[in-house]
């Protein structure tokens, strides 16, 4: 019972999380659901991109700010808000990715986790 708790609320969150990407615009959006695979860290990975690394930190902010709006929480650890290359929001079970594009590219984050079911996402 309390598993079921914990996963509907990773859900929920990534969807808060997407939500969050989409009214910035963010590019190629894709939710991993790592559940069944037995060495995931998450429970979801949300992976996305953007063009600059102003349009990057913007999407971080919009996540930051859905999330904290519907839940109250804020990501136990974020990393690469300087920069804006590739920021990284962590709410433990729900892990966000923002790259700049040729980032993204670069590290595949999508493919280190080729058995994970993939849902793709449109910007609003």
């Amino acid at each position: 019972m309390v598993k079921n708790k914990v996963i509907n609320e990773s859900t929920y969150i990534s969807e808060l999380v997407i939500h969050g990407i989409q009214e910035k615009k963010g590019n190629e959006i894709v939710r991993l659901d790592l559940r069944n695979i037995h060495s995931s860290v998450a429970d979801y990975f949300v992976v996305c991109h953007a063009e600059s690394a102003t349009q990057v930190k913007a999407i971080a902010r919009s996540v930051e700010e859905e999330v904290f709006k519907s839940s109250e929480q804020w990501p136990l650890r974020a990393e690469g808000l300087q920069q804006g290359e590739w920021i990284l929001l962590d709410y433990v079970d729900v892990v966000v990715h923002i790259f700049k594009t040729e980032k993204r590219r670069f590290y595949g984050i999508e493919d280190l986790w080729g058995d994970a079911e993939m849902k793709y996402y449109q910007s609003a």
